[in-house]
């Protein structure tokens, strides 16, 4: 089932249950923070990734009631190496929450201890500001990222078995072509909006404590138009709708739900293609992996968070929802298998 939103409604309820869970093309769902219970176990986050395939850009604020963190990092997807400036608040469940919608104009700006952050969301713009140390040098981010006011995104709310209280509500918005630097010390780092594309990863939830997921995303030109994906699963209770979804010209078009072949951690094969494939037979691709992006860890296996994010060659095929196959060659784009707890 693809349970589809298509006018304004509540996320929660007054005793802080879910209200409603579906998918939608743009964030219709009223999210309140006062109402989300235990306000010790929410979380909000504002995450954006910019590649052009060599080099990616990770830059985040996010609060987790019991600290917050504002950080940017750079990582070369050739070589390995990073940068990455991070500044982590403790104690923050009244302080610091982000905008409660994901995709209308707001503004969000932390300062603290010689750190900034600013996000600004506009009609067709986002732009993003950060500021701080890395090993001893300035690091300072300044993008914008562009899109048009009619484009579409996946904004799905998801819950969670036999928890009312949980939810997960989250946007992903692809396909925004992006420019900007990165300046470390004396060093410029230049993103040309010709080939570098930003997604947003926006999350607002109260979660059990422990969980996983894969979550896959990449934007392209294919054909003069911007085609990308978004693929997530295994988080939560997928009945109402699927984290899956092809964008194309602007417009979303639904899809089934997604699964791996083979799980990549069997026998370490986290390096070996990877075999992509939908339910209703329309997304069908396979990732060759160039690099894995592996973090973390889970301490005493009851805290912590442990990341493969491999990036690769995507290959295959999409298909639209008016029957249009769209051709996949040596896309660059990543999927990640994350363990969480916290």
């Amino acid at each position: 089932m693809q349970k589809e939103i298509t006018t304004p409604t509540e996320l929660l309820r007054e005793d802080g249950t879910l209200a409603t869970a579906g998918w939608a093309r743009r964030n219709l769902f009223n999210y309140n923070s006062k109402l989300a219970k235990p306000a010790s176990r929410l979380k909000e986050w504002d995450f954006y990734q910019i590649s052009d395939g060599k080099l990616m850009l990770q830059v985040c604020f996010f609060n987790i009631s019991v600290a917050s963190a504002a950080s940017a990092t750079l990582l070369d997807l050739q070589a390995g190496k990073r940068i990455a400036s991070t500044t982590v608040v403790p104690f923050t469940q009244r302080r610091f929450r982000l905008p409660p919608h994901s995709d209308t104009p707001n503004f969000f700006r932390f300062d603290y201890n010689g750190t900034y952050l600013e996000f600004d969301t506009c009609a067709e713009r986002r732009k993003i500001l950060f500021g701080g140390k890395a090993r001893g040098k300035d690091f300072r981010v300044k993008l914008n990222m562009y899109f048009r006011p009619e484009d579409e995104n996946i904004t799905i709310v998801t819950p969670f078995d036999g928890r009312p209280n949980c939810f997960f509500l989250t946007t992903k918005k692809n396909c925004m072509p992006c420019e900007g630097t990165v300046r470390w010390g004396k060093k410029l780092f230049v993103f040309d909006k010709q080939n570098t594309f930003a997604v947003l990863d926006w999350g607002r939830g109260v979660w059990p404590h422990k969980n996983v997921w894969y979550w896959g995303n990449g934007s392209t030109y294919i054909d003069g138009k911007l085609f990308g994906f978004e693929i997530t699963w295994k988080i939560g209770n997928e009945e109402n709708a699927t984290e899956t979804c092809l964008f194309y010209d602007g417009k979303a078009h639904k899809i089934g739900a997604v699964d791996v072949e083979k799980f990549p951690g069997d026998d370490n094969a986290w390096m070996k293609p990877w075999h992509f494939t939908s339910d209703d037979g329309r997304f069908d691709v396979t990732m060759t992996p160039f690099y894995d992006n592996k973090s973390g860890a889970i301490v005493l296996g009851m805290l912590g968070m442990k990341t493969h994010q491999v990036h690769g060659l995507w290959n295959g095929y999409a298909v639209l929802d008016d029957g249009t196959r769209i051709e996949i060659k040596d896309m660059y784009a990543f999927c990640e298998y994350v363990v969480n707890a916290w």
